[in-house]
């Protein structure tokens, strides 16, 4: 029944992840966490992501933008190593607040009158955000739709930010999950339980791509950032119980 679970939810997930370009975490994490406990959020997600990812990429491999992929494989790598071996030495239920707090500033950013909007990315942007954006990835086992509006800024829309997301997930997620190996966060259950989430994926991203070719560029957009809004909320919610402690 698990194994069931987890198989019905990664379809949902990732195939409303790829209408809204992301987010497919936000489902599974707490379905995770729910049948298997906390301590197997990371390693699970983490090898359920590498395969989904895996297959996206494959599926649009011609969309991929491989310039701003340049950039952003040194830096997660980097990160993906520090996070998992920070994973073994820290609890960092409070970063989840402040990438909560992050994806909102987005979202306002982005709403801004064109002539106040002056957060421009440009491609050697993405070497130092994807370090940090791996650090907390291998800490909590995903950032969520963190990195969206970033590519959205660059100028990916639709297949292109698909394309790349997925690809630069895939070699972030591979790097952590030989990571956890080395530092002992993960074991023969885990991997099992993340193939099936990654099964999960496979038809859903086949059936996404039939669905994501229908949308303008202008849906495509307005999904991502209404999915990066309830994400920071979501955020937010899910460690109230520490806001509260801080604001005390």
């Amino acid at each position: 029944m698990i194994a069931l679970s987890l198989f019905v939810a990664s379809f949902l997930a990732w195939f409303l992840s790829m209408l809204a370009g992301g987010g497919s975490p936000f489902i599974l994490i707490p379905m995770i966490s729910l049948l298997l406990g906390t301590q197997a959020v990371a390693p699970v997600i983490t090898t359920g992501l590498l395969i989904g990812n895996a297959q996206r990429g494959l599926v649009f491999w011609d969309d991929i933008n491989w310039k701003v992929t340049a950039w952003y494989v040194p830096g997660a790598t980097l990160g993906a190593l520090l996070g998992s071996y920070g994973l073994t030495q820290i609890h960092a239920e409070g970063l989840q607040l402040l990438l909560g707090a992050g994806l909102l500033a987005m979202v306002v950013n982005h709403l801004l009158p064109a002539k106040e909007n002056c957060f421009t990315i440009r491609a050697w942007y993405f070497l130092p955000l994807s370090l940090v954006n791996a650090i907390g990835s291998a800490l909590i086992g995903s950032t969520g739709p963190i990195m969206n509006p970033l590519y959205l800024n660059y100028g990916l829309e639709k297949e292109a930010m698909v394309a790349t997301k997925a690809f630069n997930k895939a070699v972030l997620h591979l790097v952590k999950l030989l990571a956890y190996a080395t530092f002992g966060s993960l074991n023969g259950e885990y991997i099992a339980y993340g193939l099936v989430i990654g099964l999960g994926a496979i038809p859903a991203n086949w059936l996404g791509k039939q669905v994501l070719a229908k949308l303008s560029a202008q849906q495509f957009q307005q999904l991502v950032f209404a999915f990066v809004a309830v994400s920071g909320v979501a955020m937010i919610w899910q460690q109230r119980h520490l806001l509260a402690v801080w604001l005390m």
